[in-house]
């Protein structure tokens, strides 16, 4: 269900909210079946990434490690090697319900994002499925050849980063984060839940669960 009052902007997280499982490990596996990592590669990865989604890992510690490999190589070559792992990958995980919820938003005239701590890689294939024009997102630094730096645009789109970026982006069209709802299941979005004008958990883990239910925000399961 919405949330009752009309809101201007509808936000989206993406990992574990309108994709119902961790896309960064759906990419490692990826990887994987490349032979690009080795499975201990992988699992070092994946405890990377559950400490960094309970916030137990300093966000520019884990993008600095991961962006070092893709120095120097073409930004066409990750778009089109992620709209690829995307079809195969993420398209089965995309949650129905998240399905439901941007389009009855859209169908209400409002206006809807993407906002995640993810590369617009992995992000824009999804927004172009759901038909979504929005995307918040990490950016990654890429020179004049069209070629990765290896590092990220600050902020990271991560904990206030992502606050700050999402108030950036509500600004620019117009509005306030008053105005909006956010969808998503992370502690790590607090900052940006304690802003907006409606939240939704879904999905939450153990701590935003507990957050939720004592404010008496509502929870979905997609």
């Amino acid at each position: 269900m919405l949330p009752r009052v009309a809101t201007r902007f509808a936000l989206f997280d993406m990992d574990r909210t309108l994709v119902r499982v961790d896309t960064a490990t759906l990419y490692v596996r990826y990887q994987r079946k490349l032979g690009e990592i080795k499975t201990r590669d992988s699992m070092r990865l994946a405890w990377w990434l559950l400490r960094y989604t309970f916030g137990m890992l300093d966000p520019a510690t884990v993008a600095d490690k991961a962006l070092r490999a893709y120095r120097g190589k073409p930004e066409r070559w990750m778009i089109e090697r992620c709209d690829t792992w995307f079809d195969e990958y993420v398209v089965p995980h995309v949650a129905d319900a998240g399905k439901r919820a941007v389009k009855a938003h859209l169908e209400q005239g409002h206006v809807v994002a993407i906002v995640t701590g993810a590369t617009p890689y992995a992000a824009r294939p999804l927004a172009r499925l759901l038909g979504i024009e929005h995307v918040v997102c990490t950016e990654l630094e890429v020179d004049a050849a069209g070629r990765f730096t290896g590092r990220a645009r600050p902020p990271l789109c991560f904990g206030n980063g992502k606050l700050a970026r999402a108030e950036s982006f509500v600004g620019a069209a117009g509005g306030s984060l008053k105005e909006a709802v956010f969808y998503t299941d992370s502690i790590t979005d607090l900052p940006l839940l304690d802003q907006v004008g409606e939240r939704v958990a879904v999905n939450p883990d153990p701590r935003l669960r507990r957050v939720a239910e004592r404010r008496g925000w509502p929870v979905q399961r997609w």
